[in-house]
């Protein structure tokens, strides 16, 4: 009995598809500008789904719109929302960096992908771009789906421009293991650009397992792989793993109406079915095939390997190389196999019609599958859709995602041609009731796990609660410093707003919590660990709101600095600019506008605008930016404010090696270990410093990219931090 179809989807919530395409595609034809319906999965088992709840289908018309040309874009149900790009951007975005540089490279094959600069930024200009169609079209309530590696930046650029909106993204390709992926020269820039989603679906656990491995080990963020949860800062994600299927019922209904062969004792046909992509494994596979016929000649001139080749991607040099290279190979087999009356292999590069490919798959003895990477790979599903009669026998590469669930198949390394050989072989000479029992396990599967049961349990997924992930442990802190630790004397430094405090409006009121208090002196308190607050405000400011004597101080950014043990230091060019400071704010008295203000601290001063609304803060922060440069000061971004600093080549970075060479000597790290933890830009200098020399933390935000080796999303996290290092087994004497 056919699977009835689910119908959850037609009650739930408006849904916004973002997707390279649209759901049709334009061409210019001897009538102008012409429309048809685009192919693919993506599109078949979307549309539906959109047409039902209603929303908007985001994504490329297919090609550059001329200034004074229109198109349509109406269907019934749905808005549709075109991206326009031009040529250029076509060439440098898509052919560029989505396929020459994201597909080998997700596809483990690092040798044929190309990093081009400019590239890169013509990607992030148009995932820029459709984020903010995305952020145009987006009503409240509606679901924002993001597909595929084309637009992993989306997310994130959509938060800025509609910061309140659920994000869900799937990924339709491989993600790869850590060493590949580190290859990518912006790879933290597209894992946080992924993180800005709430939900991130995969095919397999074995890209969300690379997935984990890369964000952890990349941005240092907290991962829950039993919960599948990821925390970045101030933000928290689910993972999902959700195998795709297709729609079954068309495939097998089509197989069964499809015509029967007419020829009597015709030749038994190992079928391959690709789109003309070198990830597809088709030169592998003929030279498979040519080794069955080595190996076991009984099949000559009685089984031929058809290899249909869809053509794709002509424009990118290394598809016109593989087609010329297939060719050859294919000459060359045949050329030396066939005889009067056989050849061994039929090769078609051309596309079919569905009712014909149904065919194909039927009547084959043997469905050949074998990717030498593959997201999932569809086309042995729809194989096993097909198989309506007498059964044939799927092999299948492990390399493909389908092969984590498709385990009735004969599983093969495309890479082991004498092992694909003899797979092929086992197919052919296969005892009929072994057949039959693999292909119905294979069918009862596919058959529930239609392609609407998956679109319904993504949508479920992503209309569930927001992902929660569990408090930072104690368990957690060891794994990251015990090791590091051990056998150490510890220096620590720590920003004092949004570190020690929470960030205020005014700095003024931010205070510590008794329980920060109280973690921080035991920490001070320790004799094997030397504390020092490193921060923007001046030092006696500093001083007076932590108001513990024991530990060092460092203000104004560390152009100040005391504390036991150390000589006091103070910069030598501060006293020009203590002078020239307050002239400066003087001046910028002019543009505090709108509940703008300045903070005076001596020889540097910050503007603060936190309190000036969104729409209106682009005219006094640039005005007081441009009166900084103009007064000979480095204008520096902070929370919400913009620092002025002197440009005598000092920061917090700086600041952290005089202390440490003050303490400790020239050799001081042989004697002690480093801890630094802050939340603001100026303490990334810091981080810089410090990497490879130290353990650094970025507290809060996960909307920039930091130099910090991990994150943690509040000052709770720190104080938690704080009260294991207080409590930490002192070192071995």
């Amino acid at each position: 009995m056919p699977a009835k179809r689910s119908q959850r989807g037609d009650s739930g919530r408006p849904v916004v598809v973002v997707s390279n395409r649209l759901p049709f595609t334009f061409h210019r034809g001897s009538r102008g500008i012409e429309r048809r319906p685009s192919t693919g999965g993506l599109v078949s088992a979307l549309e539906p789904v959109v047409s039902r709840r209603g929303g908007t289908w985001i994504g490329w018309p297919g090609l550059e719109i001329k200034a004074r040309e229109r198109i349509s874009t109406r269907v019934k149900n749905y808005k549709v929302a075109p991206v326009l790009l031009s040529e250029s951007e076509v060439t440098r975005y898509y052919h560029g960096l989505s396929n020459r540089m994201l597909w080998p490279l997700f596809h483990s094959l690092p040798a044929l992908t190309r990093f081009e600069r400019r590239d890169w930024q013509s990607y992030e200009k148009v995932n820029e771009r459709f984020a903010r169609v995305t952020a145009e079209n987006v009503r409240k309530g509606e679901l924002v789906w993001v597909h595929d590696y084309h637009l992993m930046l989306v997310p994130e650029y959509l938060r800025q421009f509609a910061p309140s909106p659920r994000v869900a993204f799937f990924l339709h390709i491989p993600f790869p293991p850590y060493d590949i992926f580190r290859l990518c020269p912006w790879d933290r820039q597209l894992l946080r650009g992924l993180l800005a989603s709430d939900l991130i679906g995969f095919h397999v656990g074995s890209y969300a397992s690379n997935f984990f491995d890369c964000v952890e080990r990349l941005l240092g963020a907290r991962v829950d792989r039993k919960a599948m949860v990821i925390e970045l800062g101030d933000r928290i994600s689910q993972v999902g793993v959700f195998p795709i299927g297709i729609d079954f019922e068309l495939f097998d209904q089509q197989a069964r109406k499809a015509p029967n062969p007419q020829e009597e004792g015709r030749e038994r046909v190992v079928l391959g079915v690709d789109r003309l992509d070198y990830t597809k494994g088709i030169p592998e596979r003929i030279r498979a095939f040519e080794r069955l016929l080595e190996l076991h000649p009984r099949h000559r001139e009685e089984v031929v390997f058809l290899q249909l080749a869809v053509p794709s991607r002509s424009q990118v040099s290394e598809y016109r190389g593989l087609k010329r290279g297939i060719d050859e190979l294919v000459g060359r087999v045949n050329g030396r196999f066939a005889t009067a009356s056989w050849s061994p292999i039929r090769y078609l590069y051309r596309s079919i019609p569905r009712e014909r490919l149904v065919a194909l798959y039927r009547d084959a003895a043997v469905g050949l599958v074998t990717p030498m990477r593959d997201g999932m790979n569809l086309v042995a599903k729809e194989f096993v859709a097909s198989q309506v009669g007498d059964p044939g026998v799927l092999v299948l590469s492990r390399m493909a995602g389908a092969a984590e669930t498709m385990r009735e198949a004969l599983l093969v390394n495309p890479f082991d041609l004498d092992g694909t050989a003899e797979a092929i072989h086992r197919g052919l000479t296969m005892d009929p009731d072994e057949r039959a029992s693999r292909m119905a396990s294979l069918r009862r599967r596919e058959r529930r796990d239609h392609v609407e049961a998956w679109v319904d349990r993504f949508l479920e997924s992503a209309e569930q609660s927001r992902a929660k992930i569990q408090p930072l442990s104690d368990a957690e802190i060891e794994s990251w410093l015990g090791a590091f630790l051990r056998g150490y004397r510890l220096c620590l430094f720590l920003d004092y707003d949004g570190t020690l405090s929470p960030l205020c409006e005014h700095p003024s009121k931010a205070t510590m919590s008794s329980e920060m208090h109280t973690a921080f002196e035991t920490c001070v308190e320790r004799e094997d660990t030397d504390v020092a607050v490193v921060s923007g405000r001046a030092l006696a400011d500093v001083a007076k709101m932590v108001g513990h004597s024991d530990a060092i101080y460092a203000g104004n950014h560390g152009l100040e600095i005391d504390g036991p043990g150390l000589e006091a230091f103070y910069h030598e060019d501060l006293v020009h600019y203590r002078r020239r400071a307050d002239a400066l704010a003087r001046e910028l008295k002019e543009v505090e506008v709108d509940g703008a203000w300045t903070e005076a601290k001596g020889p540097t001063l910050t503007f603060h605008y936190r309190k000036v609304p969104h729409s209106k803060r682009a005219a006094p922060v640039g005005a007081a930016r441009r009166i900084m440069t103009e007064a000979g000061y480095q204008p520096r971004e902070a929370h919400l404010a913009v620092e002025a600093r002197p440009p005598i080549g000092w920061d917090k970075g700086r600041a952290v090696l005089h202390i440490l060479r003050s303490l400790y000597g020239r050799s001081w790290s042989e004697q002690v270990r480093v801890i630094y933890v802050g939340d603001d830009q100026t303490d990334e200098d810091a981080f810089r410093f410090l990497a490879g020399l130290g353990i650094t933390f970025r507290v809060g935000t996960a909307e920039t990219l930091t130099a910090a080796a991990r994150r943690l999303p509040n000052v709770d996290a720190v104080r938690t931090l704080l009260e294991w290092l207080a409590r930490r087994p002192a070192p071995e004497s």
